[in-house]
């Protein structure tokens, strides 16, 4: 079990990489910015935290108790409720969908921070640094195949 002094370092590494992502969308006025991001990678490494080392009083060998814990439910209910919220930042107007990258920078940023919770820094930063590299490096990319590549409409049905 790791001390209270690291889960709060783990803590702490949460909220830096996810403001690393939230600091990208907020700089591209995104409808969730920096302080959203940094809300969801704390809050996932929090509940992973919570998973993980909350119930060590738990647990017991099968056969010595009726009590079973699942620390895996946690973080399959956090990628539902980041889901969630991610389809929040999702707007539909006509044809046009926003908010699709930052719905996922979200979900990425909630794996982040579930990943930190469990110790997995530099797996944590890799993802980190590959997601932000992606949101600016594609934006060029991105730019030149809009204005070069035509985009089909959908049709509305009578």
């Amino acid at each position: 079990m790791p001390t209270d002094v690291e889960l709060a370092g783990r803590l702490g590494a949460a909220l830096v990489l996810g403001g690393a992502i939230g600091l990208e969308r907020e700089l591209t006025g995104q409808v969730a910015g920096l302080r959203t991001h940094m809300s969801v990678a704390l809050g996932a490494a929090l509940f992973g935290i919570v998973s993980v080392y909350g119930w060590s009083e738990f647990s017991a060998v099968r056969a010595q108790t009726n009590v079973q814990v699942d620390v895996t439910r946690v973080a399959s209910n956090i990628v539902t409720g980041v889901g969630f919220l991610g389809g929040g930042a999702i707007l539909k107007d006509g044809a046009t969908v926003r908010g699709l990258t930052t719905a996922a920078s979200l979900w990425v940023t909630a794996a982040v921070g579930l990943t930190v919770a469990l110790g997995g820094y530099s797996l944590a930063a890799t993802a980190t640094l590959g997601l932000v590299f992606s949101l600016i490096l594609l934006r060029g990319p991105r730019s030149w195949l809009r204005r070069r590549v035509p985009v089909a409409v959908p049709r509305k049905e009578p």
